[in-house]
Formats: C-alpha cells, sequence, structure tokens
C-alpha cells in the first residue's frame, strides 16, 4: 500500500511499502539535497516511517540531526457504508 496524495511540496518524503532500508536512503539522498525533509506515512506505515527516521538520525547520521516534531493527524473518513467510519491514522515526521 503507497501513499499517494496529489499537493505536495518537494522537501515532502512518502513512506511507502518499499522495504525499510531502500526507503530510508532513499530519504536521505532527499535530505542531502535540500537539507531537511517531510518524511510522512499513512495509515499502516507510520511504524515504517518511525523505522526510517531512526535510521537516518541513529545511523546514517550519527545523531547528527534530529526529529523535529511528530504530528500525528486522525481523521474520519467512510469507507462504503456512510454509517460506519473508518479511522485514518496520517504521521508527519520533521527531519
Amino acid at each position: 500500500m503507497e501513499l499517494q496524495e496529489t499537493t505536495s511540496s518537494p522537501n515532502e518524503f512518502f513512506v511507502t511499502s518499499e522495504p525499510i532500508m531502500q526507503c530510508a536512503t532513499n530519504a536521505l539522498m532527499l535530505i542531502s539535497k535540500l537539507g531537511k525533509i517531510h518524511l510522512k506515512a499513512n495509515a499502516d506505515l507510520i511504524p515504517n516511517a518511525v523505522s526510517v527516521a531512526n535510521i537516518i538520525t541513529e545511523n546514517f547520521l550519527k545523531n547528527n540531526s534530529k526529529i523535529e516534531k511528530i504530528i500525528l493527524d486522525l481523521s474520519l473518513i467512510h469507507i462504503s457504508e456512510p454509517t460506519r467510519p473508518r479511522l485514518i491514522s496520517y504521521a508527519v515526521f520533521c527531519l
């Protein structure tokens, strides 16, 4: 399951279901290019985003970077039946 969003800025990196180390490497390449990124994930990929953020800050950059903030946004969206809302979570990590 990949997160797709119609509007994004150049410093946004969306965590997908690709292997975590590959995702962390891709995010690191974007950090080296832009200096700062917003790491984003949706629902079941939030644990992957946490892992990517930890790999980048603790392993790749050896604690020379930090996670500035973590934002969790919970919203109700209706899937198929209007009477059965489903809670969807969304996380943003600013590295």
